[in-house]
């Protein structure tokens, strides 16, 4: 099962409810390297980067004891490309508890040794990106071979019952009419689906936004088709009100109240400090960020998954967004209950690219 209890899952909201009112991240983003073996079309990012700086796993423990999030992502370019990716798990699980501990991976390097080590170390969910329900998927991550890899890996992993993976699916013009097959293919896979947002602020490519009439119509349809069947089926992770307000970032073309360097922010491979992947201005400290970055932030240009539970007024996290992670570890604890139902939660990655 997964290594957050019940009550440690208490412990957590009550931890994030804390942070939000005293202006403290609820997530921190660790992007341990920005080396990829994928080279996705809406990301970018993709290749190697030899020489790369990186700080080790005791640095990443100093931090999140500093900063003592609710939720950490450890995330790239892709982070299974370091040697050291276990003990970067490992240092950061048990630098602050609770802390929630998200990997996030295109799933290339992605086998059952190295996640159970994973596991074993204290990550608490794999996220996994997935962009179509079939070959496709492969054509997108610029990766021959890899939608196979994940068909053939995935439901082994899920059989070993520790119920932590959730598939990522950023949602664009190019899959919008999949969305749907990829929620009942990841059902038969036995894992969970969680559906963001795409932006073009990665690459400047607006064609895979939802835009024209005929394809938000397609959009409103499907984000209701998706939202009654997540009241009956448990492994569709977005509450309603994500859904909702995906559907109205596309349609606005953009959604304003950004927490950038507040409520999250992302630590660069050398340890600097970023309001988020989409802005690189760099600071020593969240401090100095919060300062100089978060009160002149008028940037409204992604509702990718981070924001999506960040952005929120305190009411509305307390009254949509916890009751419905509140469900999923009741389910997970519950005798009889489908295990894939509390396998993760809702949060992905706040990027596009190899991290959905």
């Amino acid at each position: 099962m997964s290594n957050f209890s019940l009550g440690q899952g208490r412990r957590l909201l009550d931890k994030a409810i804390i942070n939000y009112v005293r202006g403290k991240p609820l997530i921190v983003s660790f992007e341990v390297t920005l080396s990829c073996n994928c080279n996705c079309r809406h990301c970018d990012l993709g290749g190697l980067r030899p020489g790369e700086t990186r700080i080790g796993p005791a640095d990443y423990a100093e931090l999140t004891a500093t900063y003592k999030p609710p939720l950490v992502q450890i995330s790239g370019g892709e982070p299974l490309l370091r040697e050291d990716i276990v003990d970067i798990v490992r240092a950061v699980k048990h630098a602050h508890r609770p802390t929630y501990v998200i990997v996030v991976t295109n799933g290339v390097l992605l086998n059952r040794d190295i996640y159970v080590q994973l596991h074993e170390a204290g990550m608490d969910q794999l996220s996994i990106s997935l962009d179509f329900p079939d070959e496709r998927h492969d054509d997108f991550r610029r990766h021959r071979g890899l939608f196979r890899h994940l068909e053939q890996t995935l439901p082994d992993l899920a059989k070993l019952g520790y119920g932590d993976i959730i598939m990522n699916t950023a949602i664009t013009r190019a899959n919008l009419r999949e969305l749907r097959a990829i929620a009942d293919l990841v059902e038969r896979w036995g894992v969970t689906i969680s559906y963001s947002a795409y932006t073009p602020l990665r690459t400047g490519d607006s064609a895979y936004m939802v835009s024209s009439a005929e394809d938000l119509a397609e959009l409103k349809a499907t984000a209701n088709e998706l939202i009654v069947l997540s009241r009956r089926k448990k492994h569709i992770a977005n509450p309603e009100a994500v859904f909702r307000d995906s559907v109205r970032y596309f349609e606005r073309g953009g959604m304003p109240g950004c927490k950038a360097g507040r409520c999250f922010f992302v630590v660069m491979p050398d340890g600097m400090l970023i309001p988020c992947s989409l802005h690189r201005q760099r600071y020593a400290t969240q401090k100095e960020m919060v300062r100089d970055f978060t009160p002149g932030n008028t940037c409204g240009q992604c509702y990718v998954a981070i924001r999506s539970y960040t952005d929120k007024p305190l009411w509305r996290i307390v009254v949509q967004d916890l009751p419905h992670l509140a469900r999923r570890l009741f389910d997970r604890y519950v005798p009889g209950k489908d295990a894939v139902a509390g396998g993760a939660t809702p949060y992905g990655s706040q990027r596009n690219g190899s991290n959905a």
